[in-house]
């Protein structure tokens, strides 16, 4: 290649660019765990309740997924630099409205304003990288960009637990700030603006009514424990309009001729049932870390940083696992890591059953390891299998739908186990606190000389006693969804040795 071919492949200033598209990617990830550990001050400081929590993470991720089946379009519509340059003022604008808020609905407004806007980041983020660079570095970004994603995810706990609790749980925001800048100004001076001179159609009914089904199933499980199920008209109307959307998606699928995911995916058995199994790798990414800081921090009474330094062993192990996967040569049979990384997370989270309110930091190390490797050996296995019988030119809209599965996986289960808790805390309660009677001769020797006060202080310890035992049902529920998707290993087909983009 000749110096002046070479420098029409790579515009001026590539290298901020691809720094810039990297930190974009990471800004992004890492904004949806960063309150994690922080979330027990945000409650207090914003009166937020119980089965609101929650929504600090589900409605970010929501946000995010209702986006990203349209960053194509709209950077094929009106450029791909004025989308991403948008989208960075629009999450810098979500951070000036977190830091702000002063009640839960204008904090939720606030994350949906930055799920909404990270939602292009990533998607835009990759393909700026991929069209920058030579296609014989397309692998090593590709690798590079997945562990920027999972190092912002794995080490957002950790940074705002510790700016948390020296500097107040707004700061964790305001980081972000001087990085949106960067990025805006790198891409205002070096990215060259890039337009399709034609753009293709887009299916929005399919889209609409797809998006209608994943909302409606959302809102349901986000609002249900609130509004008491379906003694509300209100879930009634989230649950018809649910079951609508999904039922007017598939017959949209079954008879349009062309719309916004190609029925040719559908119709790919690696594909799919990879795509189901990384559902269930999002539905216990995410949770994990939404159940196990407030339990270290709440119920076991481990400061804010610590909370969120006890999540570093579960990172260091995720981030290990992808790298070691890439130096896996392509002759070994990739179904066998499939296996490898489900029964990793399987034995991690049959650990976690193990929790008590006496234990140290150990158990909570060892099994957030053993969970993070069995993660990052599962994630680029799932994600060969998925792509390798996958026709390529099928592979933008494979990529999208893959992703997106990860991230509703993560939104859907985040929403499940806070249901499941809080049920299971109020049964917990109850099957405790009835064996305090009157006729009991301790109970009744204390209540005889207890004050209010004293009533008080049991009844708070019977509650950490329930919640501890509904954390620890959680993490079943979370093995046991590993456990169910686990089969549909035996009916992969062997992929070939080539394989799709890294998710």
């Amino acid at each position: 290649m000749t110096a002046s071919s070479a420098s029409r492949a790579t515009p001026k200033g590539h290298r901020a660019i691809t720094a810039a598209a990297l930190m974009a990617t990471y800004m992004q990830a890492v904004n949806i765990t960063l309150p994690n550990a922080a979330v027990a001050d945000i409650q207090g400081s914003l009166s937020m309740a119980e089965d609101e929590l929650g929504w600090v993470f589900t409605s970010y991720i929501a946000a995010s997924v209702i986006i990203m089946p349209i960053t194509g379009w709209l950077a094929s519509r009106y450029g791909r630099k004025l989308v991403y340059q948008l989208s960075i003022a629009g999450f810098a604008l979500g951070l000036v409205l977190d830091i702000c808020a002063t009640t839960p609905i204008q904090f939720v407004i606030a994350r949906i304003v930055q799920g909404a806007a990270s939602g292009t980041l990533a998607p835009l983020s990759m393909a700026i990288l991929l069209d920058l660079l030579p296609p014989k570095y397309h692998a090593r970004i590709s690798l590079v960009w997945t562990l920027c994603l999972m190092l912002g995810i794995v080490s957002g706990a950790s940074i705002g637990g510790r700016l948390s609790e020296y500097n107040g749980w707004r700061s964790i925001f305001y980081i972000g700030l001087p990085m949106s800048g960067f990025i805006f100004l790198v891409m205002a001076l070096s990215l060259p603006e890039k337009k399709a001179s034609q753009t293709q159609p887009f299916d929005f009914f399919g889209f609409a009514s797809f998006l209608l089904g994943m909302t409606g199933l959302q809102m349901l499980l986000d609002r249900g424990e609130r509004v008491e199920w379906f003694a509300s008209a209100e879930i009634w109307g989230e649950a018809i309009a649910s079951a609508l959307g999904f039922y007017l998606y598939i017959v949209h699928v079954l008879t349009a001729k062309t719309h916004f995911l190609n029925e040719a995916l559908f119709k790919d058995r690696n594909f799919i049932l990879s795509t189901i199994m990384f559902f269930a790798f999002g539905f216990i990414l995410l949770p994990t870390l939404a159940l196990t800081s407030p339990m270290l921090e709440q119920l076991l009474n481990y400061p804010v940083d610590t909370t969120g330094y006890m999540t570093i062993p579960r990172g260091v192990t995720l981030l290990g696992g992808l790298i070691l996967m890439s130096f896996v040569p392509a002759r070994i049979d990739n179904r066998l890591f499939v296996v490898g990384g489900m029964a990793l997370v399987v034995y991690a989270n049959w650990r976690m059953l193990d929790y008590s309110p006496v234990m140290d930091w150990r158990p909570v190390a060892i099994a957030g390891a053993l969970q993070g490797l069995g993660l990052g050996i599962l994630m680029p296995a799932l994600t060969k299998a998925a792509f390798s019988t996958l026709d390529p030119k099928f592979r933008p809209e494979g990529t999208a739908l893959f992703n997106l599965s990860r991230l509703y996986g993560s939104t859907i289960g985040v929403a499940v186990v806070q249901v499941f808790f809080y049920d299971n805390t109020q049964a917990m309660h109850l099957a405790l606190a009835k064996n305090l009677v009157p006729y009991h001769a301790a109970t009744h020797a204390t209540a005889a000389s207890a004050s209010l006060r004293g009533l008080a202080m049991l009844n708070e310890v019977i509650t950490g006693q329930a919640a501890v035992i509904a954390v620890i049902d959680q993490f079943k529920v979370l093995m046991i969804a590993m456990l169910v998707v686990s089969p549909f290993v035996l009916f992969l087909r062997k992929p070939r040795a080539a394989s799709g983009p890294n998710g």
